[in-house]
């Protein structure tokens, strides 16, 4: 199984590209069902975002990733970056702990990410493969915020709009704020006006009962989506991060609210995409449209403050890619391991039955004679068993082995390939338990101790009798000898 990505971001590709290919929310299960639906894909996440869309996915060759370039679409395919293998990895674990955002350290991303990998398992998209990888790497975006201080000031994307606005606006002390939109961005601009003392929050949305749910949160004033035109006349600053797929303010909309406010400045943050303000809006006199791209050479500026970060964040996002890559390997050899010692657990069960059937021992003979078996078999493989587990699937070992021993899927031993880790050695088909988790064997212990009366084990003489038994001897069966009758 091959991990690839194929996607682009706003480093690759301008807005004007990104807008028309997001996804919407209604759309992702025809889009993933539609992943799925090419030869060799077995595993796929979909993360599309204001700033990126990418496929993550388990494939079956790298030959796929072209299928996976022609679903992205024409549009795309001159922006569009694939990555395989350790290096798609890597770049999962990069934008999960927000190394590839527009503003290093921000934390949306992790939640993004989070949300996008559960609603692919649970649409039947995603499955063990993705699942670890993403988990993983949300575990390594945890250890940065915790051990760099990249997270520390770190702004997001609606924080770094609204200090712009303040920058052109001169302050943002008594003005008037609208926000068109009541999800997470909002809800994080609103935040940032009222601490940079904007004197009123409006708040705007399509589900009424959502926008006065907000203003309640940030102390402002629901106000009613469909007086956008009587809003623009009001606001200072507003704020745009709908869904919706048209533009909600343009020229034309936009051209009527400016006479009515006397031409006085009006600063318009975009944060939405598809975009919601129509881009000749700009071309209007007093009029300030920011969009995402804009806010992209804004933050851009302000990474330098946390470079001296940068270094070690990249540091830990590899050890735990190092981490997840080894994780990878010991599971890959687990397989080869497992039907190795159920063949050797099997051909000594059998010759062990084998042996006892022309014996009379007491059960607790028998006991000790499989005991002696059972700590063969884990002598004999614990050399073998520990140069596998390092070479953790990397190496020829592990298909040697298979092929030396034919234990390949399991097929040539004749035992199912479920194969148990260390069974005891017991009479008939002993169930086997499923193999645990990779960790290390014990070191071989020492064989059994002998009964306080041991049998002694002797070849039968030269008539094919043993002394104390006087059934005929079948060839290679040892015979039992009590103790202090010698032998012949």
């Amino acid at each position: 199984m091959i991990f690839v990505s194929v996607g682009l971001s706003h480093k690759q590709a301008p807005i004007a590209v990104r807008e028309q290919l997001a996804i919407a929310g209604d759309g992702l299960a025809a889009r993933l069902a539609r992943l799925k639906s090419i030869a060799g894909v077995h595993e796929a996440v979909l993360l599309s975002t204001c700033n990126r869309l990418e496929i993550f996915a388990a494939v079956e060759s790298n030959a796929i990733v072209d299928d996976l370039l022609r679903d992205l679409g024409e549009l795309a395919a001159p922006h569009a970056v694939s990555r395989l293998g350790e290096e798609a990895l890597l770049h999962v674990f990069r934008v999960a702990a927000s190394l590839d955002s527009m503003v290093v350290g921000e934390a949306q991303i992790l939640g993004q990410l989070k949300e996008a990998a559960a609603q692919a398992l649970a649409l039947g998209a995603s499955g063990p493969h993705l699942s670890r990888a993403i988990a993983h790497a949300l575990g390594a975006a945890k250890r940065v915020r915790t051990e760099t201080e990249i997270a520390r000031g770190a702004v997001s994307v609606a924080s770094v709009a609204v200090r712009l606005a303040r920058k052109v606006l001169g302050n943002l002390e008594g003005r008037v704020a609208l926000l068109l939109g009541a999800g997470e961005m909002a809800q994080l601009a609103a935040r940032e006006l009222k601490s940079q003392g904007a004197r009123e929050l409006l708040v705007a949305n399509r589900s009424p009962a959502r926008a006065e749910e907000l203003a309640r949160e940030v102390s402002g004033v629901p106000v009613n989506f469909a007086e956008l035109p009587a809003l623009l006349e009001r606001a200072d600053v507003v704020l745009c991060s709908t869904g919706a797929r048209e533009p909600v303010i343009t020229r034309e909309l936009m051209a009527r609210a400016l006479k009515a406010r006397r031409f006085r400045p009006i600063f318009l943050i975009d944060l939405a995409l598809p975009r919601n303000v129509e881009p000749q809006v700009n071309e209007l006199e007093n009029v300030y449209v920011y969009d995402l791209d804009d806010l992209e050479r804004l933050a851009s500026e302000n990474r330098v403050v946390r470079e001296s970060q940068l270094g070690r964040a990249e540091e830990i996002v590899r050890e735990e890619l190092q981490a997840h890559l080894r994780e990878q390997r010991e599971r890959a050899a687990v397989p080869v391991l497992a039907r190795l010692r159920q063949q050797a657990e099997g051909i000594a069960r059998a010759e062990v039955d084998r042996t006892l059937a022309g014996l009379e021992l007491t059960e607790r003979q028998e006991r000790s004679v499989r005991a002696m078996a059972s700590a063969i078999v884990n002598k004999l493989l614990h050399g073998p068993t520990q140069r596998l587990r390092s070479e953790a699937g990397s190496g020829p070992l592990g298909d040697a082995a298979a092929r030396l021993f034919g234990v390949e899927n399991g097929a040539a031993t004749g035992i199912p390939a479920t194969a148990g880790r260390t069974a005891q050695i017991g009479p008939g088909p002993n169930p086997v338990p499923p193999l645990p988790s990779p960790a290390p064997d014990p070191a071989p212990g020492p064989l059994p101790e002998p009964d306080p009366e041991p049998a002694v084990l002797a070849p039968p003489d030269s008539s094919g009798h043993s002394p104390t038994d006087p059934s005929p001897a079948r060839p290679g069966v040892l015979r039992l000898l009590q103790p202090g009758r010698g032998r012949r």
